[in-house]
């Protein structure tokens, strides 16, 4: 394949990072080069997960590099982005086990539960999934919860459903937040999926992300002891410092996604004649090539700058909130650009760029949707609120 841009480093952003940093992020690069992208499409036709990755997430010690190991958030986006770059459905795992679960504990738990917890979580020992959404609650769920939580001697009984919560079918935990009864605020806690009364039933029928295993959850008079109540997670305002660490989560996905459309973009347009010419030779392909690489580079400074911020102590949820709104809009675009560029296999999902396509719908569309995102940054503007 032709042209001096390779690695879709366009902007040098990896010349940020320290020589140690690049050293992790090299590895990753040959892991999902080597162990992830030649068997991201089998499992995603199938739909099922693959779990012979798990030992070598492992061994690579990449879980929580900014909070829990020290480096810099620039590397721990750049890693999320290049999973996310071979395959969005691992890249959920990872993001899911890295983030909600990992961070709901770290930003919300007691120090008890944190050294309880995260030593298992981080060498993925164990493995967690965050539950928030419910069958009629989605952006309105702040409001709209009706999964309850009542406290009883020595715990809490959990009674309620959740929904779209990925791979809850086999992790060992699930954060649920659930509504106190006695006060109406919403707290959270961590179940033990072997608890009686919980259940998770694979969804079907998904078009995108189609490996991770999305499940509805049952909580049938779940009891959950004192000690595994989220310490802080007292009202859902709590939940705001997750959900903010989250939205840019998304932001490094997306840039990810767009980083993985433009490899397989420019392999196609570079192996493919048509009327005598390279594919890549076309004045129209190029343009929209042109495009993807610019909605990549807007969303990688606009992640960079986000980053910058969160490193001050300065960003605020409207911050996050823009970030989520535009990079995923921008992959959107993207992504419907390189489906054009591909034709009609764009529509197969044998071909990369057909998932890549399909797995962007989830990505647009979870922690926040655009219009929702949108008005919280409008929110910070006005001074209004658009939404209770």
């Amino acid at each position: 394949m032709g042209g001096r841009y390779p690695n879709g480093d366009f902007y040098f952003f990896e010349s940020q990072l320290s020589p140690e940093e690049l050293n992790i992020l090299e590895k990753v690069k040959t892991w999902t080069r080597e162990k992830v992208t030649p068997i991201a499409n089998d499992y995603w036709n199938r739909a099922e997960f693959p779990f012979e990755l798990i030992p070598s997430i492992q061994d690579l010690n990449i879980i929580s590099l900014k909070r829990g190991q020290g480096y810099s958030g620039l590397l721990a986006g750049l890693v999320t982005a290049e999973i996310h770059r071979a395959d969005a459905s691992v890249g959920t795992f990872f993001s899911g086990q890295d983030g909600l679960f990992t961070g709901s504990v770290e930003l919300l738990g007691s120090e008890e539960q944190k050294q309880r917890f995260l030593p298992d979580l981080y060498a993925v020992k164990k493995t967690g999934v965050f539950a928030i959404t419910e069958p009629n609650a989605g952006s309105d769920v702040a409001k709209g919860m009706s999964t309850t939580a009542e406290k009883v001697e020595g715990g809490w009984i959990i009674n309620g459903a959740k929904r779209w919560i990925g791979n809850a079918t086999w992790s060992d935990y699930v954060c649920v937040y659930a509504r106190d009864i006695a006060d109406d605020q919403v707290k959270g806690f961590i179940v033990d999926t072997s608890t009686e009364g919980y259940a998770a039933t694979l969804m079907q029928n998904r078009i995108a992300l189609r490996a991770v295993q999305n499940a509805d959850i049952t909580l049938t008079n779940v009891f959950v002891p004192d000690e595994n109540k989220l310490d802080k997670a007292d009202s859902f305002k709590a939940t705001n410092e997750v959900f903010k660490s989250a939205r840019a989560t998304v932001g490094w996905q997306a840039v990810g996604l767009q980083m993985g459309i433009l490899d397989a973009v420019l392999e196609y347009l570079d192996e493919r004649t048509q009327f005598g010419q390279k594919l890549s030779s076309f004045q129209i392909n190029q343009s929209k090539v042109a495009t993807i690489q610019g909605n990549l580079i807007a969303s990688q400074s606009m992640m960079a700058q986000l980053n910058r911020l969160q490193e001050q102590g300065e960003d605020k949820n409207e911050h996050s909130a823009l970030a989520k709104a535009h990079v995923t809009r921008m992959m959107r675009e993207s992504a419907a650009l390189g489906r054009e560029l591909v034709g009609g296999n764009g529509i197969i999902s044998d071909y990369k760029v057909g998932k890549h396509f399909c797995d962007a719908e989830a990505i647009y569309s979870y922690e926040g949707t655009y219009d929702i995102n949108q008005l919280v940054v409008a929110r910070s503007l006005t001074g209004e609120s658009a939404f209770v």
